[in-house]
């Protein structure tokens, strides 16, 4: 069953695998950047973000030297502008902490901002190669169609003994990159089998979201500093909430108030 498997999503890998600027690279900056893009982003926006992204920012110690408000510019369309802030902060840390050098171990990637436990596994696989083990949305989709046709309500302690048994410790990176471009080939030829997990959540709608307007604060104030009052006429929603907002990515350490004006720290 094993081989048989692997030789499925190898072949299919080999013949039809993406190719993305950031997979397979010796630099593990440009494997961070590209996984900061990817949380709850669309493969196709990254793909045309990531380049110019690069360019602007080529290393660790050109991000950590940077101003926010051009991080927040160069990121303005891919959504959760937080996570821009999020992978600066982390840059100064692995410029000043790591002497420009990105740690390969698990919980130390997970202490550094914006970086959960998936997230610090990918990184490990696809910047270090390490045979790690994890589960994101286009893996998942692959374990559920070979193996869980008839259950429903699959869960993720289910799928992770099956991606344990199966992975290839030789070469995690490909064959973590395989599994997810066959997922996303299953996605494209059949109704999401995703749907059968019992982790699986609708998003919300972005439109009229909290989500949004953290998105319009931080976009309006990456262009230049705002008073409160200026910020409310043009954001142009429920006052009391952008308010509330405002004063939610001040606690966060998102945005500074200097002389009644806030703006990006």
């Amino acid at each position: 069953m094993q081989d048989s498997f692997r030789s499925t999503i190898y072949h299919h890998y080999y013949e039809k695998g993406r190719k993305l600027a950031w997979r397979h690279v010796k630099y593990s900056y440009k494997v961070l950047v590209s996984e900061f893009m990817l949380q709850q982003t669309q493969v196709k926006r990254v793909k045309d973000y990531f380049p110019a992204f690069i360019k602007k920012f080529p290393t660790f110690k050109a991000l950590a030297h940077s101003k926010s408000s051009e991080v927040i510019k160069a990121w303005s369309g891919l959504g959760y502008n937080r996570r821009a802030l999020f992978l600066k902060k982390t840059a100064e840390i692995v410029s000043e902490k790591f002497k420009g050098k990105l740690p390969d171990d698990i919980d130390t990637l997970q202490s550094l901002p914006g970086i959960g436990h998936a997230t610090a596994c990918e990184i490990a696989a696809f910047a270090f190669n390490k045979p790690v083990i994890f589960i994101e949305t286009n893996i998942r989709t692959v374990f559920i169609h070979f193996f869980f046709k008839n259950k429903s309500k699959v869960d993720d302690k289910e799928v992770i003994k099956l991606v344990e048994k199966t992975l290839d410790k030789k070469n995690p990176r490909d064959w973590y990159y395989a599994l997810m471009d066959y997922g996303v080939m299953l996605k494209q030829k059949y109704p999401n089998p995703n749907r059968k997990s019992k982790q699986y959540y609708k998003q919300p709608k972005f439109e009229g979201s909290n989500r949004q307007v953290r998105g319009q604060i931080l976009k309006l104030l990456g262009k230049k500093n705002v008073s409160k009052e200026e910020l409310i006429r043009k954001i142009d929603r429920d006052s009391i909430l952008t308010i509330k907002i405002l004063e939610g990515l001040e606690r966060e350490g998102f945005v500074e108030k200097k002389k009644k004006r806030y703006r990006i720290k």
